[in-house]
């Protein structure tokens, strides 16, 4: 069997184990912190309110991947205040639009892994993914190699869903 290197996944593994539940830096406080522009963090939306974010998946299963981010570190949809929830919602109903407009995708997914069990890679910071699909994404290389094969940079998907972002 030959394999295929997927060196980033070693990156991803090291720190989705590294730290026990609840410890170390989160990564979406980090970069939201950073003080660095949107297009070095691959943030391609702000709630006007500053209460939610649209970030690119760095580790994403397709081109495109999203994750809408509140602002507020909280670790469950129950901690968010009553401003944040529908800030957060809006900004999924804005990235399914901008989604389909910049890739035509044949559907999308859209959920959220709530506990490091269900597959949290930030277990602390509540956060929902959207991303699109299209028939046939599902191949091979997922299968038998465990490795996904993206066709786009992060720097060329980002352009593209801001430029297709709803005013």
């Amino acid at each position: 069997m030959e394999r295929l290197w997927a060196g980033w996944r070693s990156e991803y593994i090291g720190r989705a184990t590294s730290a026990p539940p609840g410890e170390g830096e989160c990564v979406f406080c980090s970069i939201l912190q950073s003080g660095a522009s949107d297009e070095d963090t691959h943030i391609v939306w702000r709630h006007p309110g500053g209460l939610a974010v649209a970030i690119l998946n760095a580790y994403p299963y397709g081109s495109g991947h999203l994750m809408l981010v509140p602002v507020r570190h909280v670790a469950t949809p129950e901690d968010l205040t009553a401003e944040e929830a529908p800030a957060l919602w809006g900004g999924v109903t804005q990235a399914v639009v901008a989604l389909k407009a910049a890739y035509q995708p044949d559907g999308l997914n859209l959920g959220a892994n709530l506990g490091r069990a269900a597959g949290a890679g930030v277990p602390g910071h509540f956060h929902l993914h959207v991303l699109p699909r299209w028939a046939g994404d599902t191949n091979f290389m997922t299968t038998v190699a465990e490795t996904r094969v993206l066709p786009e940079p992060l720097d060329t998907s980002a352009v593209k869903i801001r430029r297709s972002w709803p005013a």
